[in-house]
C-alpha cells in the first residue's frame, strides 16, 4: 500500500489526536478465532444492511497528522471507483431495501465521476451521505450541488470534517491554511440550506458536553445551521491507533458491558473499495479497514453477508468501545 507522502500544507508535528497507550502486543488480534488469552473472540453477523460505503479513492487534497487510511494528494492505493462499478452494486442491493448509500474518501469530491454517482444513488431512492473536507474541491461543484439539492432536498446529507472546535488544533492535525477554507465550505453549505453534519475527534481530557458546548458556540458565531446536541447531526469520533494496546473483544464482553453485537457497525454496513492493481471492487467488512485481507468479504455484497470476527483494534477501540458508526 502506498503511504503518506509529505506536502507543502501537511502538518509538521504529531497529531493532536495521538492515543495515550502502552504499544500493543503482537499476540493480540493475531487469530480469528480465539484471542491472546485463548477465550473464544467475539463475531458479528451481518442482520440487515442499512448502509453501503463507496470509498472513491484515496487521493485528497489534505495529508493529515493522522489519517486511518493514509490519504493524501499522492496515495492512490484505492483507485477512483467509476459511476459504473457503483451501479453494479446498486443494482445488486436494489431488492435488498438499503436506506442510505454512503461516499468516503480521500475526498469523494475529487474522484471526477462523484456528481453522476451521487446522482444515480439518489435517483434509486437511497438517502446519501457524503463525507467531505468542505474545501476546494467540493466547491468547484457547486452549481451541481445545488442542483441536486434542488431535485432531492434532505435525502442528500454533506458531514464535514472539522476535527476540533478550534482552528490550533484542526490545522496541527490537517495541515496550515485548512481551517478557514472548511469554515467557508460549511457557511455555503449551510447558507444554501442543504442537510449538512459536521465530525469532530474526541481530544483527550475533554468531555463530550465541553466539546459539544464548544462546537455550538462556534456554529452559532459562524452562522452554521448545525445542531451540535443531535449526534447525528455532530458526530464526534473516538481516535483510533492500531499500534495502541487495546481489550481484546470476546464473547463474555457483550454482557459485560451491555452491549449487542447488533449495535456494532458491521451488523448493519459493508464497504465497497477497489484497490490498485486488483482487476475489480471488493466488498469489505467496514469503512475502517479498507486493505486487510482478512476483512475482504468478496466481489459483490452477497459474498460479504457472513460473520466478521472482531479481529482488529478498530474494532475494539472505535466500534465496541467508542460506541461509534460512520453512517448517519
Amino acid at each position: 500500500m502506498a503511504t503518506r507522502t509529505k506536502t507543502r500544507n501537511a502538518p509538521a508535528g504529531a497529531s493532536p489526536f495521538t492515543v495515550e497507550a502502552e504499544a500493543l502486543s503482537r499476540e493480540k488480534f493475531s487469530d480469528p478465532h480465539v484471542t491472546a488469552k485463548g477465550e473464544a473472540r467475539a463475531t458479528v453477523r451481518l442482520n440487515q444492511l442499512e448502509t453501503l460505503w463507496f470509498a472513491t479513492g484515496t487521493l485528497c487534497n489534505l495529508a493529515c497528522a493522522n489519517c486511518y487510511i493514509e490519504s493524501s494528494p499522492t496515495n492512490d492505493a484505492l483507485i477512483y471507483l467509476t459511476a459504473k462499478e457503483v451501479a453494479r452494486f446498486l443494482d445488486e442491493i436494489a431488492p435488498r431495501g438499503v436506506r442510505e448509500i454512503g461516499f468516503t474518501g480521500g475526498e469523494p469530491f475529487m474522484n471526477p465521476e462523484i456528481i453522476a454517482i451521487v446522482e444515480d444513488a439518489l435517483y434509486r431512492g437511497h438517502d446519501v451521505l457524503v463525507l467531505s473536507n468542505a474545501m476546494k474541491p467540493m466547491r468547484r461543484h457547486e452549481a451541481e450541488l445545488l442542483r441536486l439539492r434542488e431535485a432531492y432536498g434532505d435525502r442528500l446529507t454533506i458531514r464535514v470534517s472539522i476535527d476540533h472546535h478550534t482552528q490550533k488544533v484542526h490545522e496541527a492535525e490537517r495541515g496550515p491554511r485548512s481551517w478557514q477554507p472548511m469554515i467557508e465550505g460549511l457557511k455555503w453549505l449551510s447558507a444554501n440550506d442543504f442537510s449538512v453534519a459536521a465530525a469532530g475527534r474526541s481530544l483527550a481530557g475533554e468531555t463530550q458536553e465541553q466539546a459539544r458546548n464548544a462546537y455550538r458556540l462556534l456554529f452559532e458565531r459562524e452562522g452554521i445551521a448545525i445542531n451540535t446536541a443531535d449526534p447525528s447531526r455532530l458526530v464526534l469520533f473516538p481516535e483510533m491507533d492500531a499500534s495502541a494496546d487495546v481489550p481484546e473483544i470476546t464473547t463474555d464482553c457483550w454482557g459485560i458491558l451491555g452491549k449487542s453485537p447488533d449495535d456494532i457497525m458491521c451488523a448493519s454496513q459493508r464497504m465497497v473499495v477497489h484497490r490498485k492493481g486488483e482487476p475489480e471492487a471488493r466488498v469489505v467488512a467496514c469503512t475502517l479497514l479498507p486493505y486487510d485481507n482478512e476483512f475482504d468479504l468478496g466481489a459483490t455484497v452477497e459474498e460479504a453477508d457472513r460473520d466478521v470476527p472482531l479481529n482488529h483494534p478498530h474494532c475494539a477501540r472505535f466500534c465496541v468501545l467508542g460506541g461509534a458508526s460512520c453512517s448517519s
